[in-house]
């Protein structure tokens, strides 16, 4: 339905909106009279709607325009960890629905599952079938950039396999795929925290760790799909064997599953990260080293990504509230020790608390950036 310049003014919309049409036109370049008319066409089209009013320099109230909420529905499905987590959101990021379901590395059992939870999100929200417009998977591993193949996924075991189709042909829905940190990051850039930034970083952590840059307000993923894995940077030359084949990955360190089972290896009675958080607030010194050597390796390998990209905000999110009060601060002092001033003093860094719905709420906003292009580009 669209051509360039609607595709101009809908983008615009999308990353900066509610915006009036005279701010849409310093931002598009286009001129007043053309966005007149093409905001017209689009709100005729049902993509956008007239919202609040805001002061203007003349007196008068100007209109704002921001996405039709209602335009379209997306399904995201998350099967990072267990179990499979499935939402159902707007065309602007509001969760309407949640559910779960076993997880399964079986690419036809997570088309079943979606296929069977599709009926129950919309009829739960009072949403018509013709209104979900994609569904969107994000996953553990590399994604290739027409986000429909996982290149390589070692928590599921997947190498080159067409997920996206399998998911399509058992529900009739477009699919796409997408890497966990990049669905997260692409979610708060459309939606999030991360809406007034153009280059940021996000890091998720969690049973791993994950890693996604915006540069320029563009998802940068590298030559194959792979930037932002520092969760297998060698934080440790000569560490602990990693799943990914190497040694003293930062994986091996650093998340969840690492802190528990360094506390077991050391014969703690700790089954989550809180109770070695508590041990730690008690005075014990083995509990106390847990914690400093895996959050001194997350602020290390935070601290090398804000050397080499620059990013204005680097959003770290805690996921399950896995990180305590002394974990975070060491990774903050980690942060700041092996940063230049210069650097440290223009990066804005922010710890988020958020349950494991992230994945899938990233994972509807890929499905809808991507309806938004292909309704820009037809």
């Amino acid at each position: 339905m669209a051509n360039p310049s609607k595709r101009s003014l809908l983008e615009a919309v999308a990353d900066h909106g509610p915006l009036s049409r005279s701010e849409l036109a310093l931002r598009t370049g286009l001129s007043k009279a053309a966005i007149t008319g093409l905001s017209r066409e689009l709100i005729q089209d049902g993509a956008l709607e007239e919202s609040e009013t805001a002061p203007s320099r003349q007196g008068r109230p100007s209109i704002l325009l921001r996405l039709n909420p209602a335009h379209g529905y997306f399904i995201g499905a998350s099967i990072v960890e267990e179990p499979v987590t499935l939402v159902l959101t707007d065309f602007h990021g509001a969760v309407l629905g949640q559910r779960t379901a076993p997880w399964s590395n079986n690419p036809q059992a997570i088309a079943g599952t979606i296929r069977e939870s599709i009926p129950h999100l919309l009829g739960e929200a009072g949403i018509p079938a013709d209104r979900l417009r994609g569904i969107g998977v994000a996953l553990s591993g590399l994604v290739n950039h027409d986000q429909d193949r996982c290149l390589h996924s070692a928590n599921l075991g997947w190498i080159d396999l067409p997920v996206a189709a399998v998911v399509e042909q058992a529900t009739g829905v477009p699919t796409f795929l997408e890497n966990d940190a990049n669905a997260v990051a692409t979610g708060e850039r459309l939606y999030g925290l991360a809406r007034d930034y153009r280059t940021f970083t996000t890091v998720t952590f969690g049973d791993s760790i994950g890693c996604a840059h915006y540069v320029d307000g563009t998802l940068y993923r590298g030559h194959g799909g792979g930037a932002g894995e520092i969760a297998h940077c060698t934080i440790e030359p000569g560490g602990l064997p990693c799943r990914c084949g190497k040694r003293g990955c930062l994986d091996t360190v650093a998340p969840r599953q690492a802190i528990l089972a360094q506390a077991r290896a050391l014969g703690l009675t700790a089954s989550t990260t809180a109770e070695v958080e508590a041990l730690a607030a008690q005075g014990h010194a083995e509990a106390i080293g847990i914690l400093h050597r895996a959050g001194g390796a997350l602020g290390l390998a935070i601290a090398h990504v804000i050397q080499v990209n620059d990013p204005e905000f680097v959003l770290i999110v805690d996921v399950e509230g896995a990180m305590g009060p002394l974990f975070r601060t060491v990774t903050q002092q980690a942060i700041e020790a092996n940063v230049l001033p210069r650097l440290a003093a223009s990066t804005t860094i922010r710890f988020h608390h958020a349950t494991r719905a992230l994945w899938a709420r990233g994972a509807a906003s890929i499905a809808a950036h991507r309806f938004l292009t292909r309704a820009e580009e037809g």
